[in-house]
């Protein structure tokens, strides 16, 4: 049994941050909602413009981990004077890739979502969804930075609340943007990609002025981080975010295999997929919290405790998924309903929805394992081993069972769920050997 302490430590922690996911995924499906009564071309066209911009925002998303494992790495050396230096040096990555990155994406939007649309309709809405999501790459890059100073710093309640404002906004501002209201154009499904745009930026200006009141002392904006603190965060940062681009850019791979079965199955994978993410991101939160703690007991020294850090949230996440997903599977299609309103779409997504319930216990390992690796240092072997199983298994079978042979989406659907907990149980077998303990930072 898990000690009383050690469960509050893990609770204290992740459960913060875990509202900060479950937010964000909750606000996602709130959009898909909003834009899903539009139609299922309207529905499809946000999905391929999200998947896109996933691809770009990827490239940012390191920093988050690299930034939280070095300022818990700091805090258990005792450095607390340059708890903040991390932080700095992510903000400043964040602009200087950020905004031109956004810009190349913004320039190239007609040709990236030409690739993975065939239907023109639905390429012209993925297109102006797209642009106004990438505008805000750079955006994405300060939150994430600023989310890895938090949660390394065991303060993740901090940035929730902040999360959560920007959620609200978010979702007000697509909702008004969509439908024309308060004076605002009526914009369909553009809208809900300017009002996430807007959100984004003022949760940045807002992490910006509470981070300066509380961190100053950490050197927030005051200590200038020095090239080997650049080389470390990017040492960190890069494998992570190339294994986030790579990653991303499979699912949006997956979601072109998908669209060649037809436009139905894109509108409802678009669905799954965020459904999924309510039953992950929680999992993906705790992960967060188990990067805090292994690091901050590796830079004590203390390998024993990081390992058991490790298991014991594992546990966790397992009870966790489990409990989430029974609505899953007893009540699929009165959920699907909620998105979509064509019967046959619904149809099409029940037996898919209620294997997700079952399925994504199975996920916990991955899930927890992979953030705990990533704070002992062990992002190029996550990195290795993730996407050589994503690209090297998945999605040439996905590509074989779909459009080749003919089985259709609840066949992929399945393989994607059982892939993923084969490389679960490749990571328990690589946390248990430890070799990720003797790693430097």
């Amino acid at each position: 049994m898990l000690e009383r302490q050690r469960l509050r430590q893990i609770l204290v922690l992740g459960l913060p941050i875990i509202g900060g996911m479950l937010s964000q995924s909750l606000i996602n499906l709130v959009d898909a909602a909003m834009v899903g009564h539009l139609g299922e071309t309207a529905l499809a066209g946000v999905g391929i413009g999200s998947y896109a911009n996933f691809m770009a925002i990827a490239l940012v998303m390191g920093l988050g981990s690299g930034v939280q494992a070095l300022v818990a790495r700091r805090r258990g050396e005792g450095r607390l004077d340059q708890v903040a230096t991390p932080l700095n040096a992510g903000l400043l990555l964040a602009l200087l890739v950020g905004l031109p990155l956004g810009l190349l994406c913004w320039l190239a939007a007609p040709w990236i979502i030409g690739l993975l649309a065939s239907d023109p309709e639905v390429a012209a809405i993925g297109e102006d969804y797209f642009q106004w999501r990438v505008l805000a790459v750079c955006a994405v890059g300060l939150n994430f930075s600023f989310r890895g100073f938090w949660n390394g710093s065991h303060r993740s309640g901090m940035y929730l609340r902040i999360l959560l404002g920007m959620h609200l906004l978010n979702a007000a501002l697509s909702y008004c943007l969509i439908h024309g209201l308060l004076g605002l154009p009526a914009m369909g499904a553009e809208g809900s990609g300017l009002g996430t745009c807007i959100a984004l930026y003022l949760g940045s200006l807002v992490y910006t002025v509470q981070t300066w009141r509380v961190a100053r002392q950490g050197g927030f904006l005051r200590r200038r981080p020095k090239a080997i603190e650049f080389r470390v965060l990017l040492r960190l940062a890069l494998p992570n975010s190339l294994h986030q681009f790579l990653f991303a850019t499979g699912i949006t791979l997956l979601f072109w295999i998908i669209a060649q079965i037809g436009t139905a199955e894109l509108a409802v994978a678009h669905v799954l997929i965020n459904l999924t993410l309510l039953l992950i991101l929680p999992a993906i939160g705790l992960g967060m919290a188990a990067t805090t703690l292994v690091s901050h007991s590796l830079g004590e020294g203390d390998v024993d405790a990081a390992h058991r850090w490790g298991w014991e949230v594992v546990r966790i996440a397992a009870l966790g998924l489990a409990l989430l997903g029974v609505p899953f599977w007893l009540f699929p299609a009165e959920i699907l309903g909620l998105f979509v309103n064509d019967p046959a779409l619904i149809e099409l997504g029940t037996l898919p929805l209620r294997l997700t319930g079952l399925g994504m216990v199975l996920d916990a390992g991955t899930l927890v394992l992979t953030q705990a690796l990533l704070g002992a240092g062990a992002s190029r072997t996550v990195m290795a081993i993730s996407l050589g199983n994503q690209w090297l298994v998945l999605l040439p079978l996905t590509y074989l069972i779909g459009p080749v042979l003919g089985y259709g989406l609840l066949a992929i659907w399945s393989l994607y769920i059982l892939q993923r907990g084969i490389i679960s149980a490749i990571f328990a077998l690589m946390w248990q050997r430890r070799g990720w303990a003797r790693i430097e930072l």
